[in-house]
């Protein structure tokens, strides 16, 4: 299946390590050269600012989402092809995610991590049914991959459930798993939820 709009969600910290800029950068690169548009937060800084940059110069279309305060702030990427700005944060997620196709998510902060725990609330929920992939650069996401595998041990979350999401360890296994990671509305009859 092809999915033509891939939200990327990642860090702004300017001091991220070479090899998770190199990682975003990459997938930026591979995004337009597989003819998708890249979707970010148009942050003109670290990973974000990668990823967008990657696609960019591959000659890729990269969309900008951001609330206002983030451009009277200085962070906005003037170099996107479109940006589209938001009174808010709530707004700028719930766009990202009426855009997506699929989503991944590059190593970040408590930012990235309140994005990616959203939306893999909202697939689980059934507001949300496209591919979430989580790119573990350098192993990055194994501790709290480990957190989530305990919460379903130990009964906080329906073992099912651990379907929301793939994991990628490189840019090239992302893409591949962006166009065959199945919609999770073909899966949600296997699952029992007790309200």
């Amino acid at each position: 299946m092809e999915r033509k709009t891939v939200v990327v969600y990642g860090a702004s910290s300017a001091e991220a390590e070479k090899v998770f800029v190199d990682a975003a950068y990459m997938l930026g690169g591979l995004i337009a050269k597989a003819g998708k548009r890249l979707v970010s937060g148009a942050g003109s800084t670290g990973l974000m600012a990668a990823v967008e940059n990657g696609a960019l110069n591959a000659g890729g279309v990269s969309i900008g989402i951001i609330p206002q305060f983030m451009v009277d702030n200085g962070w906005l990427h003037k170099g996107l092809t479109e940006t589209i700005i938001t009174p808010n944060m709530h707004e700028r997620k719930s766009r990202m995610a009426q855009m997506a196709d699929a989503v991944v998510a590059l190593p970040g902060g408590t930012g990235t991590f309140e994005e990616l725990f959203e939306i893999i609330t909202w697939k689980m929920l059934g507001l949300f049914v496209k591919p979430i992939v989580i790119l573990n650069t350098d192993h990055y996401y194994d501790p709290m991959l480990q957190m989530l595998e305990r919460t379903a041990q130990r009964g906080f979350m329906n073992p099912v459930f651990k379907d929301l999401w793939a994991v990628a360890e490189t840019p090239e296994q992302a893409m591949s798993l962006i166009d065959t990671v199945p919609d999770w509305d073909n899966i949600t009859s296997k699952v029992n939820i007790d309200r």
